[in-house]
């Protein structure tokens, strides 16, 4: 038996991992870059970048809470 289904091509660039993942943080997406991002996205990149993310949210989130307080 034979697939004759084409495997999923991940071509997106990191940096473009990084943009589709910050308009998630941000919570405004197009259907159709969604689509297409679900299409060429590679897990490996969008879980680094979603921890990078992460990370400069909490390091913000420090920042700001440092310049109130003090």
């Amino acid at each position: 038996m034979e697939n004759s289904e084409k495997p999923i091509q991940r071509k997106m660039a990191f940096t473009a991992t990084l943009k589709a993942v910050f308009w998630s943080f941000f919570g405004v997406r197009k259907k159709s870059d969604y689509e297409q991002d679900a299409l060429q996205l590679n897990p490996i990149h969008v879980i680094i970048a979603g921890l990078i993310g992460a990370f400069i949210f909490i390091m913000v989130l420090l920042a700001v809470v440092k310049m109130v307080v003090s």
